[in-house]
């Protein structure tokens, strides 16, 4: 996160009041989604992409921790992540790091970093496994 001013294509992610410590927000950007939580007063948020499988972490929306609610956890095969890093701490992709997506924060105002790197669109498997049905 950084401090500076918003440049006009600076995208408003949220008043970092408007969430809860230790909560999580989600956004859509084009095809891509991303998602933030607030750990001691910063939002830390990356692609909302698993690295070991590219399919979305959560289980529902806005559900990234673990039971504890000090872990972001893959909700396919329970890879455990690191809040401040992204780091991989547990898993079939240990030592891996989500995708950090770049923010600036403006007073209390916390913005997504217009033009940054965009990853690959997440493998969505219902829709996969509909066109290998398809195909075969």
């Amino acid at each position: 996160m950084v401090e500076s001013n918003p440049s006009q294509s600076d995208i408003l992610l949220c008043q970092i009041d408007e969430v809860a410590e230790m909560q999580a927000i989600e956004m859509d950007i084009g095809h891509n989604k991303l998602f933030a939580i607030r750990q001691d007063n910063r939002m830390h948020a990356y692609w909302n992409h698993c690295p070991h499988l590219g399919i979305p972490l959560n289980w529902m929306p806005e559900k990234f921790l673990d039971l504890d609610g000090s872990l972001i956890q893959c909700s396919s095969h329970g890879a455990l992540f690191q809040i401040d890093s992204g780091e991989c701490i547990a898993g079939p992709c240990v030592g891996d790091h989500l995708k950090p997506v770049e923010l600036r924060v403006d007073g209390t105002k916390v913005y997504v970093v217009a033009d940054q790197p965009m990853p690959q669109a997440p493998v969505n498997l219902r829709a996969q496994a509909l066109a290998d049905l398809e195909d075969s």
